[in-house]
């Protein structure tokens, strides 16, 4: 998810979607990665992109450090979409990429001029600087997404907002369909938790947004883990499975997601169980069983796996429109 922080030695020029009118294929603060010889990430493919990669590569022989490049899709470029997508291009600063790679987790703001000398910033959710290079930057509404801002002299900068992820998964079982939605996840804009006692059944790497606990008490990760967690369940055991869908069940209404694994004959077992432990019929209804979206009917790992991660993107997006756009102004610490 995050191809764009992908070190490489040779020099670099970051492209972002700065700016879109109309119809696009790729919103505000996505980026592509572009050297000598490769890219990494996307800015909406087609000829869009290959322009993109084109005005890089020209950059990188020329040493020009910025520019801000209007591109009309229909007009120029022969792209249906139609719209038009302002590209910002800069010359890969290491030490700023260092530091937006170790803060992964929180919401930082890149704040680089796309005029005169290449003076950037980086500031956190409450305006504090974490870095920053050259002069003084423009004030700026944090809470907003990347747009273009123009500072009392005309000079233009991108803001550039790099969110940390939103969504959560605790995922319990690291059996076939659990490695296969593992994989899946690894390149959203996700963080997991993927839980087993059985140690060696876990890979020896995995993504860097995927951290393994081997545990043979799993039920105290779901009493600590943070609000909003989707939660999966599809461990070894049914009797494991029951332990941690109550377990799930006993937290708050209304904050997080549940998905088991199963058949209709699964649910109705583990809900006559569960009412004799003291769940309510409204909690039991939160329990998502069988998972997946509706009309994947293939049992193969890897279908389930896409099955189950389109679903949790359904649910994360909902869960997105439907929150409140919430941004705290501070002064910023430029001094």
């Amino acid at each position: 998810m995050d191809d764009w922080l992908i070190p490489t030695a040779q020099p670099a020029v970051l492209i972002t979607v700065a700016k879109v009118d109309g119809s696009v294929p790729r919103e505000p603060g996505a980026r592509m990665l572009v050297d000598a010889g490769g890219q990494w990430g996307t800015v909406g493919g087609g000829h869009l992109e290959l322009r993109g990669i084109e005005t890089a590569r020209a950059m990188l022989q020329s040493g020009q450090a910025r520019r801000l490049e209007r591109f009309p899709l229909g007009p120029s470029l022969g792209q249906c979409c139609g719209g038009v997508v302002h590209l910002a291009f800069e010359l890969v600063d290491r030490d700023q990429c260092a530091e937006l790679a170790a803060r992964r987790h929180e919401d930082v703001w890149r704040v680089v001029a796309l005029d005169g000398e290449p003076d950037l910033a980086l500031v956190d959710a409450l305006g504090h600087n974490l870095q920053r290079k050259g002069g003084r930057y423009p004030d700026f509404e944090r809470g907003g997404g990347t747009r273009v801002l123009l500072d009392d002299a005309g000079r233009r900068w991108l803001v550039d907002h790099v969110p940390a992820p939103r969504a959560h998964v605790m995922l319990f079982g690291a059996g076939h369909v659990g490695a296969a939605i593992v994989r899946l996840l690894a390149d959203l804009p996700c963080k997991v938790t993927w839980v087993d006692e059985r140690e060696d059944l876990f890979p020896a790497t995995v993504a860097p947004n995927v951290v393994m606990e081997a545990t043979d008490m799993p039920e105290a990760l779901v009493r600590t883990a943070p609000a909003g967690t989707s939660f999966l369940v599809m461990t070894h055991n049914h009797a494991l499975d029951q332990r941690l869908t109550e377990a799930i069940l006993r937290r708050p209404a209304n904050l997080d997601w549940f998905g088991l694994i199963g058949s209709e004959t699964k649910r109705k077992q583990f809900e006559h169980r569960l009412r004799d432990r003291g769940i309510s019929r409204a909690r039991l209804d939160d329990m998502v069983c069988p998972i997946g979206v509706p009309g994947i009917k293939g049992k193969e790992p890897a279908v389930i796996a896409v099955a189950v991660v389109a679903q949790l993107l359904m649910v994360w997006e909902a869960a997105a429109r439907a929150a409140p756009a919430t941004a705290t102004e501070v002064p910023l610490e430029q001094d």
